[in-house]
């Protein structure tokens, strides 16, 4: 383990951690329980399991990522991830506006500046 990689406060890496388990979660409840998770949506339609799996997979991805680089302990892949979070949060944001969905926009905006502030956070350390 490289000195940069000890260098990284155990905050960030709880968070991080947090994070990844978070998205892990989703994914699998979205696999098991949709009609949890998107209550407004037709699940009978066609074509509907297909986007939730989809959807779901994502969210694998980015857990397993998050999982990944805090395990590692990277400061470049943890970087990416929250960038990754960041873009996927404003486009939350973008969709909420679209949507007149208030929650969506303050969720997403939230996650936005908590996004940015860790990926400042763990770039400062550099």
């Amino acid at each position: 383990m490289t000195e940069e990689q000890k260098s990284l406060p155990k905050w960030i890496l709880i968070v991080s951690g947090l994070f990844a388990f978070m998205e892990i979660m989703v994914s699998v409840v979205l696999c098991i329980s949709p009609q949890s998770v998107v209550e407004t949506v037709d699940l009978n339609a066609k074509g509907v399991d297909y986007v939730i799996y989809m959807w779901a997979a994502r969210q694998f991805a980015l857990g397993f990522i998050f999982a990944f680089a805090t395990f590692k302990r990277s400061i470049p892949m943890l970087t990416i991830a929250y960038i990754f979070f960041l873009v996927m949060f404003v486009g939350d944001f973008l969709i909420g506006i679209l949507q007149k969905e208030n929650a969506l926009i303050i969720s997403a905006l939230v996650m936005c500046i908590i996004s940015s502030a860790l990926i400042f956070a763990i770039n400062k350390r550099k």
